[in-house]
């Protein structure tokens, strides 16, 4: 049985477990308590009144957090020869088509942290769509990472646009920025979040949608927080 450090044991005793904390209390809370040597994330752990066996009742969306997450992601865009230029100048880190598909077919390795594409390119994925699928990264219109619209998709992952899904214990876990974040914007990040959480409810969902929420950051305790 692993032992818990001192460094942990003493920011515990720092947060009440028994209290419901308001999320500019806990914001401050958790930045205090961060005590790692590296930028450690703030995540939000959520859990669901949700049955995830049943397909009505999945909550999977996207949003913008406007302080984006502290993390530089790389989009790869899969699309035709004459929107290259469109996709290299919106910021896309891989760009190709057939070439890069074959790539990845081949070696199975897939060097990005999301992808985009037009329609008319999602046959041609077919070919990879268990690698991509297997790794979290196949396109998706409920994650607006499929459309015609190659400059907003890659300009707005860029910016700060995350992906959210619940997991096979009904728990969604979202990072939404950095301890060195300004408290006032994780705040604002955590409230884009939650507003967008509360609008992806399964209208087949009875009873309590969003049991509990708690804020932590990497290795640090978790803090319970009030949701009204």
């Amino acid at each position: 049985m692993s032992k818990t450090s001192k460094r942990l044991k003493e920011a515990k005793s720092k947060v009440d477990q028994n209290k419901l904390y308001k999320i500019e209390e806990a914001m401050a809370l958790i930045k205090g308590v961060a005590q790692v040597k590296f930028d450690a994330s703030v995540e939000v752990h959520a859990k669901l009144g949700i049955d995830p066996k049943k397909g009505d009742q999945i909550v999977r969306a996207s949003v913008v957090l406007p302080h984006g997450t502290g993390k530089k992601v790389k989009v790869a865009a899969f699309v035709t020869e004459d929107k290259v230029k469109v996709a290299k100048e919106a910021g896309a880190d891989l760009v190709g088509a057939e070439t890069l598909i074959e790539e990845i077919k081949k070696t199975n390795k897939t060097d990005f942290d999301v992808a985009v594409t037009t329609p008319d390119m999602m046959p041609k994925l077919a070919v990879i769509a268990k690698i991509l699928g297997q790794k979290g990264l196949m396109p998706n219109p409920k994650t607006g990472t499929i459309g015609p619209d190659l400059k907003k998709m890659i300009t707005e992952l860029k910016q700060g646009k995350v992906s959210y899904k619940n997991d096979d214990t009904s728990n969604i876990h979202l990072s939404i920025g950095k301890v060195s974040f300004e408290e006032k914007k994780l705040v604002e990040n955590f409230q884009i979040f939650f507003d967008s959480l509360k609008k992806a409810k399964p209208q087949s969902i009875k009873g309590t949608y969003i049991k509990s929420l708690y804020l932590t950051s990497s290795m640090g305790p978790s803090i319970k927080l009030s949701i009204n």
